[in-house]
């Protein structure tokens, strides 16, 4: 039973390192073509969706950290919180971002690039959150809880962006991604702040609850 208990166990680490390798692979990529876009429409909203991207990837780093150490479990805490640190990081820039944004009334242009590589992180990241929140579970890890989280907070800031740019497109509307990423940036100190405690848990747990209702 301990056997089968360790091999478990053993099997669950190497998930999670193979979740962090596509994490900053897909990460370093998305940063690339972000940050090009919003160089290409000046869209502020744009290059803080890239700057999400390196965030996570730094997230993702101090996961694949953690797990190529003898004792993973020993690390739990100071991996928990420098994750919390990368929210409250995440969150000072898109505020600072935002606000200025909103201060020189400038939205940002027509972007096909941009709104197809936040389309694309609306369907790739609640697939790999999902896959990692499920493996966090079993093995009782708020660290990779944790870097689920901020994979969860990049779907919404996806989402936000991905809105934005939409209703800028279509209406003229350049405010729209400013205030959809300032409401963004309150979630990311909601989660930064859990982190720090180590109240962790799956975001999906009360649809899990429910289903089993």
């Amino acid at each position: 039973m301990t056997a089968l208990a360790t091999e478990r166990r053993e099997r669950l680490h190497r998930r999670v390192r193979f979740i962090v390798a596509f994490t900053i692979t897909y990460n370093v990529i998305e940063a690339i073509v972000a940050i090009t876009a919003g160089m290409l429409a000046s869209s502020a909203a744009l290059i803080g969706f890239g700057l999400d991207s390196v965030v996570e990837v730094l997230s993702a780093v101090a996961i694949a950290w953690q797990f190529t150490r003898k004792d993973p479990e020993r690390w739990e805490k100071a991996t928990v919180r420098a994750i919390g640190l990368t929210f409250f990081a995440l969150a000072a820039y898109v505020s600072i971002d935002a606000i200025l944004s909103l201060i020189s009334q400038e939205g940002p242009e027509h972007s096909p690039l941009g709104i197809g590589i936040t389309a694309l992180s609306l369907l790739v990241m609640p697939l790999l959150a999902s896959f990692e929140i499920r493996t966090g579970r079993e093995l009782g890890s708020k660290s990779v809880l944790a870097d689920a989280r901020q994979l969860m907070l990049c779907v919404y800031l996806s989402g936000a962006v991905f809105i934005g740019l939409i209703l800028n497109s279509l209406f003229g509307w350049w405010w729209a991604d400013s205030v959809a990423a300032l409401i963004v940036a309150a979630l990311a100190i909601r989660e930064g702040i859990e982190a720090w405690r180590g109240d962790v848990e799956s975001p999906f747990e009360v649809l899990t609850e429910m289903k089993d209702e």
